[in-house]
């Protein structure tokens, strides 16, 4: 079976919108469109991040992904998914992750965003670092995004 869902690597900054306004076209039997977009803010320790370097390695980090849509796939009855990920250098607002999935049931699109997001934070193959003034730091899920995932394992 052809995969249902679209996915992007890109260096470039990316209009949400847009795409979000292009994903819903031709797919006039989805009863129910989920996005989410996801945007660099970190401001929870003493210095804002002002950027967030993504560094991957493109087959590996698109396999990742791959394994995450295919397994939302097979969990969730999705018309449509889009993923699209940055890499690279992502200034402080700029989007990051776009997410969006397309089913005749809203429960279906919500729960499989909800599942691509929380697999995407935390087994997604890419390497971050935060960037705060003159100090940059490599980052790792927290505990948080680990404890988000386990809820699917049922």
């Amino acid at each position: 079976m052809a995969r249902r869902t679209i996915i992007e690597l890109s260096k470039q900054p990316f209009d949400a919108i847009a795409i979000a306004s292009a994903f819903g076209q031709g797919i006039e039997e989805a009863g129910a469109i989920v996005t989410f977009l996801g945007q660099v803010s970190r401001e929870d320790e003493d210095a804002p991040v002002t950027e967030l370097y993504l560094d991957h390695m493109p087959a590996a980090t698109l396999a990742s992904i791959e394994r995450i849509a295919d397994a939302a796939e097979a969990r969730w009855p999705l018309i449509k998914a889009c993923i699209i990920h940055r890499v690279g250098t992502v200034l402080r607002g700029q989007p990051i992750v776009f997410v969006a999935c397309a089913a005749r049931h809203r429960r279906d699109a919500f729960e499989a965003a909800d599942y691509l997001m929380d697999f995407l934070k935390s087994d997604v193959l890419l390497w971050k670092k935060e960037i705060r003034g003159d100090r940059a730091d490599w980052i790792e899920p927290r505990p948080q995004d680990y404890d988000d995932k386990k809820r699917w394992e049922n």
